[in-house]
């Protein structure tokens, strides 16, 4: 017997949700078969099998979240070294065998006797929560030890009642929850609010492009905000590439792949680079490296509504500009009232790693560089 490990998906990513079985327990596969989809915080990942074999038994169902090491699944094998582990498009695969612990056989259950290894409820609870349609990992325990309790059950199950069933965040918004968390932990935020007078803009310029260029224009005169900030080192890495993060809004949650080395592209190159980008993401097809490395990041949220905020920086990053929704605005001109289309910005930085007039001094390049009505020549 074997016990396949849930393979590193690349990018160091921890855990994966499980989409979809191909394959069920009696099944005999061939080596590379398709076995099984799962959902990591980047995109749909299809896992090949690593023996060939006969299926003894899934560990997890759809939904079910699994880390990285934990067993997917068990193989009967022969015992000859013919078929050892083969590398995949998924990484290197991981290969458990009979001398692994029972514990790490369990681990690779579904959640709730993940956390009946810990220790986190009896048997008795179990089988209380089970029969009152109560899920466990939603409950935190309030008995000896973050133990669940008989009454911790029973009030998950009368708030259930009253309110409904809370939902358990999985692939992305669990994700985006985590690194929210995590940013709002260890980031010191500052945010900078103005305008751009872009009424003097062609008609039908392109927005987003307009943006990028002026943040490529803006990170010349102030290069403080492009790049990384380590909070446990108290180091910086301010990099020459500007590589844009570009937030997309989907249904599963928000999406940031990466505009690379924005500074020495065309707008043509950047647009078409930017639809591809979202595309694979709208198809949950784009590699986990296109969503990491961004040096700063763009969220266009007026495309939806908004006139101000302030977007959140997700380090090791410095800074994220937000554009909100272009408005028809009644201002002073030339001493003269005037109607003007107006761009709300909003700029917020870790301001451990750039000064307050560092941010000023980008975001009126910025402005500077919107109000100038021309795009960006081709380069």
């Amino acid at each position: 017997m074997r016990f396949f490990k849930l393979p590193d998906l690349g990018e160091g990513l921890p855990e994966a949700e499980i989409v979809r079985w191909h394959v069920k327990a009696g099944d005999t596969v061939a080596v590379d078969q398709l076995l099984v989809e799962v959902e990591t915080a980047k995109a749909v990942v299809e896992v090949p099998s690593p023996h060939a074999g006969e299926i003894v038994a899934l560990f997890g169902g759809e939904g079910d979240i699994i880390h990285t090491g934990e067993p997917l699944l068990e193989f009967a094998v022969p015992d000859s070294g013919a078929n050892a582990d083969s590398g995949t498009v998924v990484g290197e695969l991981k290969q458990a065998t009979q001398s692994d612990s029972s514990d790490s056989f369990i681990i690779g259950a579904a959640a709730s006797s993940r956390q009946a290894l810990h220790g986190h409820a009896s048997p008795a609870i179990r089988a209380m929560a089970h029969s009152m349609g109560v899920a466990l990992e939603q409950i935190k325990g309030s008995g000896p030890d973050g133990s669940i309790t008989a009454h911790d059950v029973e009030n998950a199950s009368k708030t259930q009642e009253t309110h409904g069933e809370a939902e358990s965040l999985r692939g992305a918004r669990r994700t985006m929850a985590k690194t929210m968390e995590h940013s709002h932990a260890n980031v010191v935020p500052v945010t900078l609010f103005d305008d751009a007078d872009i009424h003097d803009w062609p008609a039908g310029t392109d927005i987003s492009m307009r943006l990028v260029s002026a943040i490529i224009a803006a990170t010349k005169v102030s290069p403080a905000l492009n790049g990384w900030f380590y909070g446990d080192t108290m180091t910086r890495r301010l990099r020459q590439s500007v590589d844009i993060g570009m937030a997309v809004d989907t249904e599963e949650g928000l999406f940031v792949p990466v505009l690379r080395d924005a500074n020495h592209r065309t707008n043509a190159d950047l647009r078409q680079g930017l639809d591809r980008l979202r595309q694979d993401v709208l198809n949950r097809s784009i590699p986990p490296g296109e969503m990491q490395g961004a040096t700063i990041t763009l969220s266009n949220f007026g495309t939806i509504a908004g006139r101000y905020a302030n977007p959140i920086v997700v380090p090791p990053q410095i800074a994220i500009l937000g554009a909100g929704v272009v408005r028809d605005e009644v201002v002073a001109r030339h001493q003269q009232i005037a109607i003007r289309k107006i761009l709300p910005l909003s700029l917020t930085f870790d301001h451990r790693a750039a000064t307050g007039g560092e941010a000023a001094r980008f975001l009126k390049a910025l402005i500077e560089n919107l109000q100038q009505g021309a795009e960006r020549k081709n380069q």
